[in-house]
């Protein structure tokens, strides 16, 4: 293919090392996750105009050199808020509560998708074993020509900017919020339209019923069809045995919450009674993911569907044309209203606290035919990531440093005084320094 993958050089065995330096002390951070779309899709985009008047007008900070590390998007989440893909490279959803499996980080089998069944390496393609203990993650590789392409429209996708890639290593199945909660500190994943009550076993819903709805009672319904807004592959904690079993309530599904509700996004908003770290999931039509407007089981309306793309269904574009303006305005609406509560609440003028909007990847970063050379810029893994503080870390930085999903975790760990976790701990893993306002500008300083 013409491509030369660069591993990432890494510790020899990156499961937590020494506290980062270089982001200030935080008290409490936002972390907003958008859907699907690279960064010229975003940057300039008519149809964003609160996120890009955020930008001109330097209220936050700019990453122009952010990359997600892979595809698809439960990767994404997972190696932000835990350092590693833990051997997932789908969408699948948990095996809740399973004693008899092993998770994959122990068994060696990659959790990914088979397409035309040309995988080269032996996977599953089930539900995923509840994620713990300690073992070897998946290979990023540069290019992905057999999980999660689209053949015939796209056959070749770029993980990060398509030359370099991240070999698997040794982990352990954490994540920030063990973290946090080992040094007496609070997390909360905030996904909008759970349903009511506990968010166990529940796949997908419009806030109101979902995978577990026994719809017999429901008359005259005649099927379940409902639009799948909230989606567990968008709530990375849920796949966490410790999580799951809830053995210690201020780390378990206790902490994963919807938008409404006493104990909801905006309620805690309101009273400033906050976590240290929120982690903030718009549901599939506020998250410029968007549904199917054609498909009976996802019926979005034109402002949740899914882009259109060019004649003849052409996925791999990755400009602005060809995308559903509805979808991202909507998106762009949804972060307004998040950003304005959260600066609205009183604490946010009270101490160290930052907001951060990002994208989980870039779904346009596919080829159909071998790529020569390196993935044109449209369609690499590159995606938008702003960093907004309270205490005034500018103004506007714009910064080329070349930061990935793991920077985020290492910046978090940072900021929080915690120790680095699974690929966080990378050598090739920069602090985001300047866009935290940091004063020490080696970036991948201990």
């Amino acid at each position: 293919m013409g491509l030369v993958a660069l591993g990432l050089s890494s510790t020899a065995f990156a499961q937590e090392g020494r506290v980062p330096q270089g982001v200030p002390h935080l008290d409490h951070v936002f972390l907003i996750m958008m859907e699907n779309h690279g960064y010229f899709q975003v940057i300039g985009n008519p149809n964003e105009p609160y996120l890009n008047s955020l930008i001109s007008q330097k209220k936050v900070n700019l990453a122009k050199n952010y990359f997600a590390v892979g595809h698809p998007s439960l990767t994404n989440y997972l190696e932000v808020v835990g350092g590693s893909n833990f051997g997932i490279r789908s969408d699948n959803p948990p095996n809740w509560g399973a004693t008899n499996c092993t998770p994959n980080i122990a068994s060696g089998l990659v959790n990914a998708d088979n397409d035309l069944g040309s995988a080269p390496i032996p996977i599953e393609t089930s539900s995923i074993c509840p994620i713990s203990g300690t073992g070897n993650d998946a290979e990023t590789p540069a290019v992905d020509n057999w999980n999660e392409t689209e053949p015939g429209i796209f056959n070749y996708l770029a993980d990060l900017d398509g030359v370099k890639s991240v070999p698997g290593e040794p982990v352990t199945g954490k994540t920030i919020g063990d973290q946090l909660v080992r040094v007496g500190m609070s997390w909360k994943s905030y996904q909008e339209d759970l349903p009511l009550g506990s968010p166990y076993g529940v796949n997908s819903s419009n806030g109101t019923v979902s995978n577990l709805t026994d719809f017999t009672d429901l008359a005259p319904l005649t099927s379940s069809n409902y639009v799948q807004k909230y989606a567990v592959k968008h709530n990375p904690f849920a796949y966490f045995k410790d999580v799951q079993d809830g053995q210690w309530r201020e780390n378990s599904l206790n902490n994963v919450v919807g938008f409404g509700g006493p104990r909801g996004l905006y309620a805690d908003l309101a009273s400033g009674n906050v976590p240290n770290f929120a982690f903030i999931a718009p549901n599939q039509c506020n998250d410029q993911h968007g549904r199917n407007p054609k498909d009976s089981t996802e019926n979005a309306d034109s402002f949740c569907a899914y882009d259109p793309g060019l004649p003849p269904g052409d996925l791999t574009v990755g400009t602005q044309a060809g995308l559903n303006p509805g979808l991202i305005q909507q998106g762009d609406v949804t972060i307004q209203q998040i950003v304005q509560a959260i600066v609205a609440s009183r604490f946010w003028h009270e101490g160290h606290n930052a907001i951060i909007i990002v994208w989980d990847e870039n779904d346009y970063s596919g080829l159909l035919n071998p790529p020569t050379g390196v993935f044109p810029p449209q369609n690499q893994n590159q995606v938008v990531l702003t960093v907004q503080t309270s205490y005034g870390s500018g103004p506007g930085v714009q910064s080329g440093t070349y930061y990935t999903s793991f920077s985020i975790l290492k910046s978090l760990e940072s900021g929080f005084g915690l120790p680095c976790l699974n690929h966080a701990c990378d050598a090739g893993v920069n602090v985001m320094t300047d866009l935290f306002g940091g004063s020490d500008h080696d970036h991948n300083k201990w």
